[in-house]
Order: C-alpha cells, then sequence, then structure tokens
C-alpha cells in the first residue's frame, strides 16, 4: 500500500480542508490569469474589427487608444487619394454616461461613416444604421434592446438601438456603441452657446466641430504598409500607425499596468499557497515522528520517507489545482469582466504549483531524513 495514500486516510478531513481552502486561492491565481487575458482579447477586438492596414493620427502620438488624437474630417478625403489606398474612414471615439429606464449606462462611443471603416461587424440582432441622425448599435453587453431610445449628450438627444452586437468591449470592461460619425461629432466637439458667445466675446474662433480622432486606412494587396506610412508622414505631416504597431501599442500603454498589478497578487497568493502546503505537510510530518523513525529502524531507506512528504505534499497541490481549475470553469460566466482561460496559462500555473508542493515540501523532508531511528525506540 502506498503510505502516502494511506496517511491521507488517517487524516482525511485536515486534507479536505486544506484542499478546498488551497483550491480557492488557486483559483483566484487563475482567475487572474483570465481576467488579464480576457482584457487583452477585449483591448484587441475594437481594432481588429474593422481590420484596418493603417491608422493615420495626429502628428507624433501613438494612436487614438494610447493617448488623445484630434485631426481634420477633410484628411480622410487627403489620405485616400495616395496611391495604393483602395479605402478609408473617418472615426471618433469617446466614452459617455447614460441613464435609460433608471439605470447608469457607460458607454465607449465609436462615430463612423456609413458604409465606410470603422463600423460594427458581426451583428447578431437587428441591422446597421441607416440614417445619417439618431441610430444606434450597441453590444449586447449593455443590457440594451432593439427599440430601445437612449439619451446621450447635455441635450438629451435619443438615439434609437437598431442593432446589436456580441463581445464588443473595451479593456476597462465598458460596452462598445456605434453612432454616425456627425452625431459623434456633435457629442464630442460641439460647442454650447454661452461659450460661443465668450469666445466671440473676446475675439477668438471657437475649437473646431468637424475635426476626427482617426482615420482608417486599407491599402490595396501587396502595397507595403512601411512605404504609405512613411509618405503619409512625409507629405500630409501626419503619423500613420500600422495595426501590428497599434495592438503593440495598447498592450504595453494600456494593459501593461494592469498585468503588473495582477502579476502582484498573483505573485502574492502563490507564495501564501506555498506556505499553506509546507505548514500542512509539515504538521503531518511532526505528527508521525515515531512512525518514521521506525521505518528507518526497520531498514527503509531514505527515498522512502522523502516520497512520502514530498507526494503528500504533491497530492494537495494537484488537488487543489483541479479544485479552483473546476471552480473558474463553473462560474467564470457570471464575472463582470471577460475571464478566458488560455491552455498556455493553465499549464504554466500547473508546473509553478508542481514547484511550490516541492519546494514546500523540502523543510519537512529534511526533518525526517535527520531523525534517529532510536527514538522509535524511546516513550
Amino acid at each position: 500500500m502506498n503510505l502516502a495514500i494511506r496517511d491521507i486516510r488517517h487524516n482525511i478531513l485536515r486534507f479536505v480542508l486544506t484542499g478546498v481552502g488551497l483550491g480557492g486561492l488557486l483559483g483566484i491565481v487563475i482567475t487572474m490569469a483570465g481576467i488579464y487575458e480576457g482584457a487583452l482579447t477585449d483591448a484587441l477586438r475594437l481594432p481588429r474589427a474593422s481590420n484596418p492596414d493603417l491608422w493615420v493620427v495626429q502628428p507624433k502620438t501613438k494612436g487614438p487608444f494610447a493617448e488623445p488624437s484630434r485631426i481634420p474630417r477633410d484628411t480622410r478625403n487627403l489620405v485616400r487619394r495616395l496611391p495604393g489606398v483602395a479605402a478609408s474612414g473617418a472615426v471618433t471615439f469617446q466614452t459617455v454616461q447614460a441613464t435609460t429606464e433608471g439605470r447608469h449606462l457607460r458607454l465607449f462611443v465609436v462615430g463612423y461613416e456609413p458604409g465606410r471603416l470603422g463600423g460594427p461587424a458581426d451583428l447578431v440582432a437587428g441591422h446597421s444604421i441607416t440614417e445619417s441622425h439618431y441610430q444606434m448599435v450597441a453590444d449586447a453587453s449593455s443590457g440594451l434592446r432593439l427599440g430601445e431610445e437612449v439619451p446621450l449628450g447635455p441635450y438629451g438627444d435619443r438615439y434609437t438601438v437598431v442593432g446589436l452586437t456580441r463581445g464588443m468591449v473595451t479593456s476597462a470592461g465598458d460596452p462598445v456603441a456605434w453612432i454616425t460619425l456627425l452625431d459623434a461629432q456633435t457629442l464630442q466637439f460641439s460647442v454650447p452657446p454661452p461659450l460661443q458667445r465668450r469666445e466671440k466675446a473676446l475675439g477668438r474662433s471657437p475649437p473646431a466641430t468637424a475635426d476626427v480622432n482617426a482615420v482608417l486606412v486599407r491599402l490595396d494587396p501587396g502595397v507595403s504598409k512601411t512605404a504609405v506610412a512613411r509618405e503619409i508622414d512625409r507629405w500630409k505631416h501626419l503619423s500613420a500607425v500600422t495595426e501590428a504597431q497599434e495592438e503593440g501599442y495598447l498592450t504595453v500603454f494600456v494593459i501593461e499596468k494592469m498585468q503588473r498589478q495582477l502579476g502582484m497578487f498573483m505573485g502574492i497568493l502563490i507564495v501564501v499557497s506555498a506556505v499553506i502546503v509546507a505548514l500542512i505537510v509539515y504538521t503531518l510530518t511532526m505528527d508521525k515522528l515515531r512512525s518514521i523513525a521506525t521505518l528507518k529502524l526497520v531498514g527503509a531507506p531514505d527515498r522512502t520517507i522523502v516520497g512520502l512528504i514530498v507526494q503528500q505534499a504533491l497530492i494537495l497541490g494537484v488537488a487543489g489545482f483541479a479544485l479552483g481549475v473546476g471552480l473558474v470553469w463553473a462560474f467564470k460566466d457570471y464575472f463582470p469582466r471577460r475571464v478566458q482561460m488560455e491552455p498556455r496559462d493553465i499549464a504554466i500555473l500547473f508546473a509553478i504549483t508542481v514547484m511550490v508542493c516541492l519546494v514546500a515540501s523540502a523543510l519537512s523532508v529534511r526533518t525526517a531524513v535527520r531523525i534517529d531511528p532510536a527514538k522509535a525506540l524511546t516513550g
């Protein structure tokens, strides 16, 4: 009979309770890894939806998601006339707050030109925007329904939901909504009448309301992205960011801090898990010092005793890890943020768990192999 299994049966309640607690801790670690993967997927989903080859933005900036960008709307026509450009579309991005049917709603609103790049893709219900004003396509995670009216802006203009998407949220978890570019410019750049009068009295022109945040560009097959980007930078005095660069900026400037925070908490919880495993295995080892001394007295080799302790630690860790994975898998759809469990992350965390169990058993192994067999004969 396996000595580790036999000893576990004699201390089954302690093992079960410790395994449940360890499973909860490891479940939190797995959840944090899943939240990071989900946030990364959400952050990249919107830039990838329109599948542009280039993002044309304000000079010396890194794209509309990494830092503010504001350029004239006619940039879209200037870029469209460049050789190798197949399609273009002007877009704006802004976060708005709304109250509908007594509940507060936070939306990431995209303004686009219907029929051009930047619009919603893969609708699951309804249709795209067909009118120039006051229609909206929103993600289903917002809780909005087809036909529902949403008041937006300082004047409470009501937008009717005509289409729904699924899974289109930002890295912060805000649902994405699309309205026409004209409506979005009014919402983002319009100047209230009192401010217009004040600027006019001071002899200043009010801020422009025909600006956009970026122009999406799709190139003809075989055209070099680098060459067109260099042309835009040289002759149009704008920055052109490739799709790969924009995704890199999103990862570095938007997601990196979240990665560090989650990584720090994951490290703390892994250390706590190691301490729990070490304490329980050490306690079990101290409880059976006489039994271990008896084994050594009858000639049992050290590898048998070491195997007993290491196997108990591994059984405890693996059982806790399996419980943690099961809990996360069962409840991941109920989290307010996307929890995306990647096989790569699960494998890495499993390897870390095994290493933690081996390290945690080191003190108990050291104590066991140094026991004097004569203790088996003492009272």
